[in-house]
């Protein structure tokens, strides 16, 4: 009997939340969708994110240029370098969590992350997440961009082919699939369909009276520490997975 080898397949999000790591510590292979649309007009999870900030969550963003005619995809999207966003975060971040639990040993980090220089989106996210996963003791090697893979087609189709594309015999999908995904074609392409099921722990946020679920994983990370994430996502295993 075959092994199953489970894929996941997500966008190179901004500093992404706990469920994303889920994602990345349950799979045997992790793609990071860099070769779709980026949206033209709103914000999305590819450039924002959600910190506590004064009790509450609040978005906190990196400028994209938008100055272009017709689409760009992800891998294509430029960082609107034009202003000190990068100074703005870290000095909300150091206002907000100054004073949690695991700041000093998280916050080098982060900082190095935000002053990331690359005008590429997709470059800066994919560094932070890949900077992250290490620090909590996941198998990096696990993940690779999409638009290195020979994968073709849209939607349900894009998926199942890029799930071929790395030898994936079992397809990771999160909650909020149910709207668009076409379920079926992933039995008729011999691909068994997993949903993630991700409960979101609780734990002690210095800034907040009542527990805000969906943050940013760095404010798991000041709040618990890199061992603290480590053992929610995957318990306390020292090997790397």
């Amino acid at each position: 009997m075959s092994l199953r080898k489970m894929v996941a397949i997500h966008q190179p999000t901004f500093f992404p939340w706990l469920g994303y790591f889920d994602k990345i510590a349950q799979a045997d292979m992790f793609v990071l969708m860099d070769n779709v649309q980026f949206p033209k007009k709103g914000g999305g999870w590819i450039n924002r994110v959600q910190l506590a900030v004064s009790g509450q969550a609040a978005w906190v963003t990196m400028p994209v240029v938008r100055s272009f005619h017709g689409t760009r995809l992800i891998r294509e999207m430029q960082i609107d370098n034009s202003t000190p966003w990068r100074e703005k975060l870290l000095r909300t971040v150091k206002a907000s969590y100054g004073r949690a639990p695991f700041f000093e040993q998280v916050f080098p980090l982060f900082e190095d992350m935000v002053n990331n220089p690359t005008d590429k989106l997709a470059d800066y996210n994919k560094a932070a997440i890949l900077a992250i996963t290490a620090a909590v003791g996941l198998n990096t090697s696990k993940l690779i961009d999409a638009s290195t893979l020979d994968a073709e087609g849209t939607a349900t189709d894009l998926l199942i082919s890029m799930t071929h594309a790395v030898d994936g015999t079992a397809y990771l999908c999160g909650g909020g699939a149910d709207g668009y995904q076409e379920d079926n074609k992933f039995a008729a392409a011999n691909i068994e369909l997993i949903y993630q099921d991700f409960k979101h722990p609780v734990y002690s946020q210095c800034n907040t009276s009542t527990f805000i679920p969906g943050l940013s994983i760095i404010d798991a990370l000041m709040n618990v520490g890199f061992e603290g994430v480590r053992a929610m996502l995957v318990g306390t295993t020292s090997t790397s997975v």
